[in-house]
């Protein structure tokens, strides 16, 4: 129950049309912008004021005039005319960073993106039939051409892939997956959620670091769906530990479906892959072992290998559902093929990002695949003419400016145990400091430069600043110290 200050605060919050009597907005956003519009702001204003109160903050009395709250009303009304999606500058030296939007397009991509907004397209026209057609086509063959696959299908992340691949064929029955493998990724988002959401019954078999063949065909009876392996992209269980590799599985199911046929029982044991992630081809030139490709994964005789499009492989938000013909033929019947279907827009970066894989041009196109690749020379040359700029640009009895070695990760819960080595210009600050400059560049910036503070340093990465960034962030720094 409220106490008695509570309530006197309360009382004390401003009516709503006193508010709107002090609201100026500029003239540009007053001819343009509908009355409703600022009443709202108005609103959500107030009624953020009084969940402080209710949350026992102290708010003050002149945070509760009217005039003072009009303020607020003017930030909210102008936050609207202001794009909330902005592009910023990764300095961070993670190169899929899933805070800001994971992989960049290659400009390819980027390109058939624009072609398919600004236009009518052939999504779901057939040329050949000059009928209605399947917007799975538009990726399927490419997706078939590069992973030796039958058929595909592409969904709106791998999650949802892993949703509707649980809900076809093991809905109501049971789905066997190590405990080593019940990943937890982005967002508390964990593997046992989406097989409950499917409606599958989950048998967990083994350990946490280890898991045998043995356990899998003891988990196995006649109401047992599939076998799933869950590839653990975003981290790795050394030390004394064991899997079953896909390529084991199959030869389980292979022994159990033989046993189902003589028993008459028409249903097959499935081997599903979930690889999260996912790459066509070995995402580190350098280390083609450090994770299997989805071809590799379907060699391994997987009858359904799933992963994301916007993480390794560099393309847009995206789950893609590879595997055998009559399966996949099941998944685009599937209600939910519809309810997480692929858009215009996503469909046309898919198919283009895809494209630069038919040869070996993706190490350069791809920007995902280019950064994660770079070599260390090139990187540091990077940083080095960064940290020219900025010496150029800021007095020398502000800041010191050093290229120092730094380590760069995937990031993207992608190739977890992997150091890239990689440069960062150090600033270490003579004037202000570390923490209110990193708030500066991200806050007040037009383009936010989000580096990382390291011991009361601020380091801009080099691996993953993209072409004309450094002008940016040198800009950007000098507007930080030329606040005085």
């Amino acid at each position: 129950m409220a106490d008695e200050s509570t309530n006197a605060l309360l009382r004390a919050l401003p009516k709503i049309d006193e508010v709107l009597q002090r609201v100026q907005l500029p003239e540009t956003v007053e001819s343009t912008l509908p009355p409703d519009v600022v009443t709202h702001a108005a609103r959500e204003e107030v009624d953020a004021l009084r969940t402080r109160i209710l949350g026992g903050e102290v708010v003050s009395a002149p945070e509760l005039d009217p005039a003072r709250v009009a303020q607020g009303v003017l930030l909210r009304v102008l936050s609207f005319a202001r794009t909330s999606l902005r592009p910023v500058v990764n300095a961070t030296g993670v190169v899929i960073h899933t805070n800001i939007g994971r992989s960049p397009l290659a400009p390819q991509a980027i390109e058939a993106v624009a072609q398919a907004a600004r236009s009518y397209s052939t999504l779901e026209y057939s040329m050949e039939r000059m009928a209605r057609g399947s917007r799975h086509d538009h990726c399927e063959a490419l997706l078939c051409a590069l992973t030796g696959a039958e058929a595909a299908i592409a969904v709106n992340n791998n999650a949802a892939a892993v949703l509707m691949v649980l809900s076809e064929f093991a809905a109501g029955r049971e789905a066997v997956v190590s405990r080593g493998e019940l990943v937890e990724i982005g967002g508390s988002f964990r593997v046992p959620d989406i097989m409950e959401a499917s409606g599958a019954r989950m048998v967990e078999v083994g350990t946490t670091n280890k898991t045998h063949p043995e356990d899998y065909e003891r988990a196995i009876g006649p109401g047992t769906a599939l076998l799933l392996k869950v590839h653990t992209s975003n981290y790795r269980i050394v030390g004394f530990s064991e899997s079953v590799a896909g390529a084991q599985l199959a030869k389980i199911a292979a022994a159990e479906n033989a046993r189902r046929a003589q028993t008459g029982q028409r249903e097959r044991l499935l081997v599903y892959e979930d690889l999260g992630s996912g790459s066509l081809v070995p995402p580190l030139r350098e280390r083609p072992d450090a994770e299997p490709t989805v071809r590799t994964a379907l060699e391994r005789a997987c009858d359904l290998v799933s992963f994301s499009g916007d993480k390794l492989l560099g393309g847009p938000q995206a789950g893609v559902i590879v595997g055998r013909k009559d399966l996949i033929a099941r998944l685009k019947k599937n209600p939910l093929a519809r309810a997480m279907r692929l858009d215009k827009m996503s469909l046309a970066a898919l198919e283009a990002t895809l494209r630069l894989y038919l040869d070996d041009s993706a190490y350069k196109t791809v920007p995902t695949l280019r950064m994660l690749n770079e070599p260390h020379d090139t990187v540091r040359e990077r940083a080095e003419r960064l940290a020219r700029l900025l010496q150029e640009r800021i007095p020398d009895e502000s800041a010191r400016f050093d290229v120092v070695d730094t380590t760069a990760r995937a990031g993207g819960g992608s190739l977890p145990l992997e150091e890239l080595p990689s440069c960062a210009v150090q600033v270490e600050f003579l004037r202000g400091d570390a923490n209110a400059c990193e708030a500066f560049l991200i806050r007040r910036c037009k383009v936010p430069v989000i580096p990382r503070v390291q011991k009361e340093h601020v380091l801009f990465d080099a691996r993953t600043l993209q072409d004309g960034e450094a002008e940016i962030v040198a800009a950007s720094m000098a507007r930080y110290f030329e606040r005085g």
